[in-house]
């Protein structure tokens, strides 16, 4: 839920917005003055965008706007203007504010523009951390040593120094981002910029303007123009994620765009050329989509050069004990704090979870364990309810007779074997045992011969 900031000397128009606001799905604060406002920073609330009146008594609007961007450079003002009053908006916008209403306010233009303002601070947010994590060492890398992942890196690194365009494909939360910016790092535009857009995120005529751009006056608030996404990324990489959600009008105007070279911004008759590579990404099975008739054929085949598909997770548990690693050492980072470990039965927990929301619930599920345990050695207790729950139930005995405790280890140890691919030294580390005793277990219970894989 993005957070808004809101404020009107106004009280009736500052509750209307307010109201209004809510209902759409944000949490917002009102304030009637700059001098609230910025009692409410000092507070410790953090706002992603803020919407304030321009004319209001004492400090203005342009004093908020100054203040929210000393406090932040990268902070999203929105301001509201009376109709006509183009030179107040235009000053606004030169002091530091993202864009402007104009009053009287008019829903969809307030939707409109917030939308694309909070979703430019997402893509401004995320290539600030990237920036860090080179500045800090760290980065952007994909973790794995299971087979499928190293065939895709090996395919990742032969396509990146071509200009190739790239399909990749996975579940929700399966690394499609990490996959695109790795293809970039190791291409002939790594010192370009990797300029990221959710196509599924927003509406058709938003994603038209922030792919495109738009001249001034092409709709209702555009006072100025704007390149568009394609021209940001100019001598590097436009990352479209999720392109199977884009709409079949504005499917045409990206088809046009692959193939030639060039986009018309919103309310431009004459054409702008672009320098691209393009990587797509999708959850969606296209093919299908081209089957249904609800996705271009001769669009799929410009997107779809050569495709990278990521397993999820579940079919790739070798990596997990890895991921586990990296996303301690990540967030333990991030908070400060001293190295983290994690007990064998958390380890075992996480191995026999089915993970649904693949690599991004794990990394959410280290973080949350991370912060809220009060130890540095992660216990099973500390992981949530529906990870400590999901390991199946050993095998019922007969009615009227017990389970002898032996079967329920060794139906233990068979489960944490398949969850890691049958590789015994791995197993005998998450179950914290030694490799001889792992062995006699095994020749104990005659389980599967499986050769210790490196």
């Amino acid at each position: 839920m993005s957070s808004i900031l809101v404020v009107d000397d106004d009280a009736p128009a500052a509750r209307m917005l307010t109201e209004v606001l809510t209902r759409e799905g944000y949490a917002v604060t009102m304030a009637l003055s700059v001098q609230e406002a910025v009692a409410a920073l000092d507070s410790g609330a953090r706002f992603d965008a803020a919407l304030t009146d321009l004319r209001m008594p004492g400090a203005s609007g342009l004093d908020l706007v100054r203040e929210l961007k000393a406090r932040d450079p990268a902070a999203i003002v929105l301001v509201l203007t009376a109709f006509g009053n183009a030179q107040a908006a235009a000053e606004a916008i030169a002091r530091g504010a993202y864009d402007f209403v104009s009053k009287p306010v008019d829903l969809a233009q307030l939707r409109f523009a917030l939308a694309r303002a909070l979703e430019r601070r997402r893509l401004e947010v995320e290539n600030r951390a990237l920036k860090q994590r080179e500045v800090e060492g760290e980065p952007e890398r994909i973790v794995g040593r299971s087979p499928q992942m190293i065939e895709l890196m090996k395919q990742a690194a032969r396509v990146a120094p071509t200009p190739a365009t790239v399909l990749v494909t996975g579940e929700t939360g399966s690394g499609k981002e990490r996959v695109a910016r790795l293809v970039h790092e190791y291409s002939t535009r790594a010192a370009g910029r990797f300029v990221a857009v959710n196509c599924g995120a927003l509406a058709e005529g938003l994603l038209e303007s922030e792919l495109f751009g738009h001249v001034k006056g092409a709709f209702t608030g555009a006072i100025a123009a704007r390149p568009g996404l394609f021209r940001e990324a100019a001598g590097g990489t436009l990352f479209l994620d999720e392109v199977g959600d884009v709409s079949p009008a504005l499917q045409v105007r990206l088809l046009r765009a692959l193939q030639e070279r060039e986009v018309v911004p919103v309310g431009a008759e004459a054409p702008v050329p672009v320098d691209v590579r393009l990587i797509a990404a999708t959850r969606r099975d296209l093919s299908a989509m081209v089957r249904a008739g609800t996705f271009r054929e001769d669009l799929y085949y410009r997107l779809h050069v050569v495709t990278l598909a990521l397993p999820p997770l579940r079919e790739r548990r070798q990596d997990l004990p890895a991921l586990v690693d990296h996303f301690l050492r990540l967030t333990a980072s991030r908070l400060g704090r001293g190295p983290i470990g994690i007990e064998p039965a958390a380890q075992a927990a996480l191995l026999a979870y089915d993970w649904p929301g693949n690599v991004r619930e794990l990394e959410n599920v280290i973080e949350r364990a991370v912060v809220l345990a009060a130890h540095d050695v992660l216990s099973v207790d500390d992981l949530p309810g529906e990870v400590r729950g999901t390991p199946p139930p050993a095998p019922e005995p007969a009615r009227g007779e017990l389970l002898p405790l032996e079967e329920v280890e060794r139906v233990h140890v068979l489960r944490v074997l398949e969850a890691v691919g049958g590789n015994r030294e791995e197993a005998a580390r998450v179950l914290g045992i030694s490799r001889r005793t792992l062995s006699r277990m095994a020749q104990r219970w005659t389980l599967p011969d499986s050769r210790t894989r490196g």
